[in-house]
């Protein structure tokens, strides 16, 4: 619709009086306020606050407000691991979170061909900061104290935390967190990961913290550290694939008795939060969730609990 505002007189008017020309300024407004544009639309508390559902207006189809206009674009870690994606290829849609991106970007109405990706290291993604993606995907768990820095949509994966040790070791047959306060653990730094390491198992000996995975696995071939966290898919994928002299030894309970869940990241205050919440929504409850983690994370059988 063209803006009112193109059509406003520029020299004197007479003001109108009486009954009749109230009611023509009350039809006035309202035309007005049916063409606010979409700015206006996302304006206040919930949009500042990234809350917002997000309207069939505030999201028209391959029309959003994006970082590049007519492009979604999408961040992830590089090298992108398996089984999130293939071939450390995020474009090529194989790989759970690739095939995600894709579903969440189709039902925001931008197809494979209008999706560029980008790279956007794990602990910087949800750091303070503007950022150069729309959203993020990159196995980033959805908390509070995240949440002071960017914005999440709706978990997209329900997730619990693994460890790994190399068969044959003291590590590799421990059967709670209690058997695993001696050994020398590692994780990714920023991780949830880590979190868990120092917050669940407490270990007496201070974990190594790494900047990526491919370090982390490194280490543990080497025997610089006696066990590995990770999450669940990524540890039966290591163990199967990498570090094939390695077992997974069990699942941590979930902190809490809450449900660790991976979320998109959104810039703080992003008016896509709402838009991109509600595709992720749509998509759990059409199945699309359920059918790609059975494709592409069915290897990530159930590992026994650490008590």
């Amino acid at each position: 619709m063209t803006s009112a505002f193109a059509s406003r007189p520029t020299g004197p008017t007479s003001r109108p009086t009486g009954p009749a020309s109230l009611a023509a300024l009350l039809l006035a407004a309202s035309v007005l306020a049916a063409c606010a544009p979409q700015d206006a639309a996302t304006s206040g508390p919930a949009a500042a606050s990234g809350a917002g559902q997000g309207s069939a207006a505030t999201c028209a189809k391959g029309a959003l407000a994006t970082h590049k206009a007519g492009t979604l674009t999408v961040g992830t870690d590089k090298p992108a691991y398996a089984p999130w994606f293939a071939d450390d290829a995020p474009a090529n849609g194989k790989g759970f979170e690739s095939a995600v991106a894709y579903a969440v970007a189709d039902r925001l109405g931008y197809p494979q061909d209008k999706v560029t990706w980008t790279v956007s290291p794990f602990d910087k993604a949800f750091a303070p900061g503007a950022k150069d993606f729309d959203f993020d995907i990159n196995q980033v768990s959805i908390n509070d104290d995240r949440k002071k820095s960017v914005d999440f949509s709706s978990g997209y994966y329900d997730v619990r935390q693994a460890v790994v040790a190399l068969k044959g070791t003291k590590a590799a047959s421990a059967k709670s967190l209690a058997d695993l306060k001696g050994v020398k653990l590692g994780a990714q730094v920023g991780s949830t990961s880590l979190t868990a390491v120092t917050g669940q198992i407490a270990p007496t000996t201070q974990p190594a913290v790494f900047d990526s995975n491919d370090l982390a696995k490194t280490a543990l071939k080497n025997g610089q550290i006696d066990a590995l966290v990770l999450d669940l898919p990524t540890a039966f994928y290591v163990t199967g694939a990498e570090v094939t002299d390695a077992r997974v030894v069990g699942q941590l309970p979930n902190a809490g008795g809450g449900t660790e869940q991976f979320g998109l990241v959104l810039d703080k205050g992003s008016a896509l939060t709402g838009c991109v919440t509600a595709a992720v929504d749509a998509l759990r409850a059409d199945g699309t969730l359920a059918r790609l983690e059975k494709q592409w994370l069915s290897d990530a059988v159930s590992a026994p609990v650490l008590g």
